[in-house]
């Protein structure tokens, strides 16, 4: 098994949001590094999986209300405000399983076997995620015209294998 420390992480991450944006929501993005300055909208949807075998951790997308319903528009092929709440949640909750997919494989390929949860959401204007104990953390902003999501994954080898 490859050493979780020598590996590319931030490209996997960087890849495969980059790749799922552009294929499936043919949206064009730039990727940064998360900084004080990045901020997404109060209101915001949180689509997470997790990753469970020889690597284990969770991917998170946190994205606001409004660029989740142009997401949810692009994806399903109409315009942001005909898309019903249901549908919003369904399609923040399918990107996460998209983006934790690509990279659950990437990882795959490095020799470091997991499974995919399936996609979570939780949705409203005050709460927080923590997550602790992790090996390997990347965190990155999504900017796509004046919206901006942010993108986190967070792995550990699983030491009971």
């Amino acid at each position: 098994m490859v050493d979780i420390y020598s590996l590319d992480f931030k490209r996997f991450v960087a890849r495969a949001t980059n790749d799922i944006f552009d294929t499936m929501l043919s949206l064009k993005i730039n990727i940064s590094d998360v900084s004080t300055e990045t901020i997404i909208e109060k209101t915001r949807i949180v689509g997470s999986v997790g990753f469970a075998g020889e690597v284990m951790g969770c991917m998170n997308i946190h994205v606001g209300y409004t660029f989740a319903k142009v997401i949810a528009g692009a994806m399903l092929g109409e315009e942001p405000e005909a898309i019903e709440e249901e549908g919003i949640l369904d399609v923040v909750g399918e990107l996460s399983n998209m983006i934790g997919g690509d990279v659950k494989s990437r990882l795959c390929d490095a020799g470091m076997t997991c499974s995919l949860s399936i996609p979570t959401t939780t949705s409203g204007s005050d709460f927080t995620i923590e997550t602790q104990g992790w090996v390997r953390h990347e965190s990155l902003a999504i900017h796509s015209d004046q919206y901006v999501a942010i993108v986190e994954v967070y792995v550990k080898l699983n030491n009971s294998k």
